[in-house]
């Protein structure tokens, strides 16, 4: 491909994301790389006729293929690919790249937070403090807060998140068990891995499900209405995989009629969540507004990953980190 890229000090790539400051990030982090940033779709739309590399992610549109002349690499903010037409890139000889693994730890460390804020009550604390009420002891042994020691958890799931979940789980002292497609690939400390299909039987004897897997045509709507009528009363889901794994409507009426005890979702379908959804008033809902991923350091690590295979292209040294095309 090395001989379709331009001259090294001529490569231009454009940022595109509302929120993250990636050309400052460059900037600081001296970046020898002739790059600019749009912040909304319009500005990418105008601007992506000069841009030979692309990093994007929510922003993203593949009529922008019509209108990027020069375009040569796309690198994926997320870890996620499923808003490009491979179809459509792959004609155009265009490479894209996921950011898969940057927020791993981010990710798996909110699951476990979720996870905790719902067995700890740590949601009700907060809207009592916001109301100044001290809440007396609870009689009712089944409407105290959980330990989790002993209780099942169920990972959908087990790439570099779901590992993650897993080993941090198991420090609690709740017994792990995973799904996960190619179970002979697995290495880690979950003792029980089953396959997809084994899926209703897991979620009736699991305390939490987590969803961490991608969004597939095998994983939408993978948590319906069946799905939930398998879990416990007792159960617990927790989302940050992408809300399109999850059928809200199900969802909300499992939470509403007490079918399951809770949940904790980071991923919607439409997002922002609308102020008339009605998951804003359950108080048995823990909502985060899909910052599961984000950090801190976030766009360094995407960034890192950018400049290493900018070098691979440069040296045509085959398959770049995290490639899809």
């Amino acid at each position: 491909m090395s001989q379709h890229l331009p001259p090294r000090d001529q490569l231009i790539v454009q940022f595109a994301h509302p929120t993250y400051r990636f050309q400052r990030t460059a900037e600081n982090c001296k970046i020898q790389l002739k790059c600019f940033q749009t912040w909304n779709f319009d500005e990418t739309w105008s601007n992506i006729e000069a841009a030979n590399v692309l990093v994007i992610s929510g922003l993203w549109r593949n009529e922008l293929l019509n209108v990027a002349p020069n375009l040569l690499y796309v690198q994926s903010i997320s870890a996620g690919t499923e808003q490009y037409s491979l179809e459509s890139l792959q004609e155009r000889g265009i490479r894209l790249c996921s950011a898969s693994g940057v927020n791993a730890d981010a990710v798996s460390h909110h699951a476990i937070g979720l996870i905790l804020s719902l067995a700890r009550q740590l949601h009700l604390a907060r809207d009592n403090q916001n109301k100044s009420h001290w809440r007396p002891g609870i009689s009712e042994q089944s409407k105290r807060e959980i330990d989790l020691r002993g209780k099942t958890l169920l990972i959908v799931g087990l790439g570099n998140i779901g590992s993650r979940i897993a080993t941090i789980a198991s420090t609690f002292g709740m017994k792990v068990i995973g799904l996960k497609n190619r179970i002979e690939e697995y290495e880690g400390v979950v003792k029980q891995v089953c396959r997809p299909n084994q899926m209703n039987d897991l979620l009736s004897v699991s305390d939490f499900v987590v969803l961490c897997c991608p969004l597939t045509d095998a994983t939408r709507n993978l948590i319906d209405k069946d799905a939930l009528s398998n879990m416990k009363e007792s159960g617990y889901l927790v989302n940050v995989a992408r809300g399109a794994c999850v059928d809200e409507d199900a969802l909300l009426s499992a939470l509403e009629e007490g079918q399951i005890a809770g949940a904790a979702i980071d991923h919607f379908l439409d997002e922002p969540l609308p102020t008339s959804s009605a998951f804003w008033k359950l108080n048995n809902v823990v909502i985060t507004p899909h910052s599961a991923g984000e950090t801190a350091n976030y766009e360094e690590s995407v960034i890192e990953i950018l400049v290493k295979n900018i070098e691979i292209l440069y040296s045509d040294r085959g398959e770049l980190t995290n490639q899809v095309l």
